[in-house]
């Protein structure tokens, strides 16, 4: 019997408790928060934090700080030096290693505890779409993930790695057979190797479905099509069914994508962070993203414009409303304590509770008070795109602070597919999608501070380019859309 066949009656079990659990998300985030404290109780941080005393919400919030990589590393240090008992019981399974702007080299420990947060809501999360849709044929056939290095470290015994890798070794046994491409292929470090490499492997296989980021799966189907000769991915592959992503926003790229793939294929996207798996897409109807509020992970959300107080006000899921932009914090089974992971969302639903991701806090511009986010360029430029038929590949926006002449202005970096007949107009409408999308840019262009923003035009290749020489060519490492300096976009002009 197909796999397909003795797999639909688990996904349907699988949606109706995701959405049991989403009517009870509420009273379920309450539950998971005793738990934490409990479990964590004789921990060193537990113990230096008074969790013994820890009764109430507001007990919590005046015990737990709010805290980033920075606040953890003492603990993060501990853990990697093989003590037992720090944040969490015992010691973890693993050890992603991530890198950020300000901290370096980053570890967060992955538990056992944790492990099904990461794992069962991604298999949550495809399963869910199976029961929604009745599609279940990519079961039967091949799939791939463009991901990191599976191959793994050890820090004091502690297995380690970037998850994306990680996620390779927890893939269940069932899959396997499934799943390209081989694990040799996929310890290949240089992404251009690995990607030829990858080719080679499945540019003759029934590919079913097909996960990654989308700008480096963009990457993939373009040189599939130059090896094959054909002309669209859905010829090659004409059993394609699926695609699944996550980590950038995927609207800068549908057009892009679907014109490679030759028609729109169903898709889900997932919202995977190594500190947690967040929420995924729960329905193909509905916007946003089912907040993944019953997986051992307690939430707390900071308005945006609060986050770098001393004291900011913190919101459980029970206080949060629509529309407003909140840094996200976790605490969770991994031992992570109101942890700011850099993100920003909104909620576009409390019946279920769904987000969208607005950007990251340390991707803005606000060189003149503006706080532009990456929501409303990205906004703006898939609005303009569609009116003048441009097809972007890849952009990023950064202030020009001391021009040469004029006034200061935000520069727009992009790469075209298919670019504007007339760059002028499409740029001075660009302009005006800003101006409704943030009323400070609004209020800045109207007062004379700064002039219409500048359409720079990229030449084919550009953003790769770029991130080759910074060594962030494939993988799970993305664009930032956003930069308050002009380090990204002068790194772009570079010749």
């Amino acid at each position: 019997m197909r796999k397909s066949t003795l797999l639909r009656p688990f996904a349907q079990y699988l949606r109706r408790r995701i959405r049991y659990r989403a009517a009870l998300a509420v009273e379920i985030q309450e539950e998971i928060r005793k738990d934490l404290v409990r479990t964590a109780r004789n921990t060193s941080y537990g113990r230096e934090h008074h969790f013994e005393s820890m009764e109430t919400y507001a007990d919590f919030k005046r015990l737990v700080p709010v805290g980033d990589y920075e606040d953890f590393r003492p603990y993060a240090d501990r853990i990697t030096a093989g003590e037992k008992d720090v944040s969490w019981p015992g010691t973890p399974r693993y050890l992603a290693k991530t890198s950020g702007t300000t901290s370096g080299v980053k570890y967060i420990p992955l538990t056992k505890d944790s492990l099904p947060n990461h794992f069962g809501s991604a298999r949550n999360a495809i399963f869910n779409y199976v029961a929604e849709t009745g599609h279940a044929r990519w079961l039967d056939g091949k799939m791939i993930f463009l991901s990191g290095s599976p191959e793994m470290g050890s820090t004091n015994g502690i297995p380690t790695g970037r998850l994306s890798g990680i996620v390779n070794h927890e893939v269940p046994a069932w899959l396997r057979t499934n799943q390209l491409p081989s694990y040799a292929t996929n310890c290949i470090e240089d992404w251009e190797t690995k990607l030829e490499a990858i080719v080679d492997e499945t540019i003759h296989a029934d590919m079913r479905m097909i996960s990654g980021i989308p700008p480096w799966v963009q990457m993939y189907y373009e040189r599939l099509l130059s090896r094959s000769g054909k002309d669209t991915i859905k010829e090659l592959f004409p059993n394609l069914e699926m695609f699944v992503y996550g980590g950038v926003n995927f609207e800068p790229y549908r057009e892009s994508l679907e014109r490679l793939v030759g028609q729109r294929i169903p898709s889900v996207e997932t919202y995977p962070a190594s500190e947690g798996f967040i929420a995924f897409q729960d329905s193909q109807t509905e916007a946003g993203l089912l907040l993944n509020t019953g997986s051992g992970i307690f939430f707390e959300f900071v308005p945006a414009d609060q986050i770098f107080d001393e004291a900011p006000e913190r919101l459980s899921l029970a206080e949060v409303q629509t529309g407003v932009n909140y840094a996200i914090l976790l605490s969770s089974t991994a031992g992570l304590w109101a942890y700011n992971i850099g993100d920003t969302v909104e909620f576009v639903s409390l019946a279920p509770h769904r987000i969208r991701v607005t950007g990251r806090i340390k991707h803005f511009i606000s060189a003149f008070g503006e706080h532009v986010i990456g929501k409303e360029v990205e906004t703006a430029l898939r609005e303009v795109s569609g009116r003048y038929g441009a097809e972007v590949t890849e952009f990023t926006v950064a202030p020009q602070v001391n021009p040469t002449a004029g006034l200061p202005y935000h520069e727009w970096l992009v790469e075209f597919g298919q670019a504007p007949a007339d760059p002028e107009a499409f740029a001075a409408a660009l302009d005006q999608a800003m101006v409704k999308e943030n009323l400070y840019y609004r209020d800045l262009i109207e007062g004379k501070i700064l002039r219409p923003l500048i359409l720079t035009t990229l030449p084919p290749g550009s953003f790769r380019r770029y991130m080759k020489r910074q060594g962030k060519l494939g993988g799970q490492n993305k664009v930032p859309r956003l930069a308050n300096d002009r380090l990204l976009a002068d790194g772009l002009l570079e010749r």
